[in-house]
C-alpha cells in the first residue's frame, strides 16, 4: 500500500495534468498566457473548431483601475461535437461552448485550465453519451498538450 501511495504520490507530481478547483482539469504550461492562449487558437482552428472569443480578463481589470495577473478565456466549440452531448442531456448546454482558461499564478507558473467531461457527466447526470464525452476528453487534453508544450 505504501508503495502504491509513494508511485501515484510521484506520478501526480511529474504530471503536467492536475485537478484544481472541482470538475476542472489543470495542464501547466511553458508558455506565457498569451503565447498558450494563441497556442491553443492556432491548435483549435486546425482542428475545425470555432474560436468564438477570447476575453483578457486582464484587460478588463485594468479598465477598472485594478490588478490581475494575466489571465484569459478562450471559448470555442464545433456543433459537431457540442449537439450530441446536448441530445444526450440538454441542461449541458449551459457549460457549452467550451472554455479555457489561461492564467499566471502568483508563482509566475502559467497554467491552462478546462472543464473535465466526467464532471459535466456528474453535474448534468449525463446517462447513455460514454462515447461523446469520451471524444471530448480525448480532443480537449490534445488541445492543451499542443497549447503548453
Amino acid at each position: 500500500m505504501r508503495q502504491h501511495l509513494l508511485v501515484f504520490t510521484v506520478l501526480f507530481l511529474v504530471s503536467p495534468f492536475t485537478l484544481a478547483a472541482a470538475g476542472l482539469v489543470t495542464v501547466k504550461s511553458q508558455h506565457s498566457v498569451k503565447e498558450t492562449a494563441d497556442k491553443l487558437e492556432t491548435v483549435l482552428n486546425q482542428k475545425g473548431m470555432t474560436v468564438f472569443t477570447r476575453v483578457n480578463h486582464t484587460e478588463g481589470a485594468k479598465k477598472a483601475g485594478l490588478d490581475l495577473r494575466p489571465t484569459e478565456l478562450v471559448i470555442f466549440g464545433n456543433p459537431k461535437v457540442g449537439t450530441p452531448l446536448m441530445q444526450c442531456e440538454q441542461s449541458v448546454a449551459i457549460d457549452l461552448p467550451q472554455k479555457a482558461l489561461i492564467w499566471e499564478d502568483a508563482d509566475g507558473q502559467v497554467w491552462l485550465g478546462y472543464n473535465d467531461p466526467e464532471f459535466l457527466r456528474k453535474r448534468h447526470a449525463i446517462e447513455g453519451c460514454d462515447a461523446v464525452l469520451k471524444k471530448i476528453d480525448g480532443a480537449l487534453g490534445k488541445f492543451a498538450e499542443a497549447a503548453t508544450q
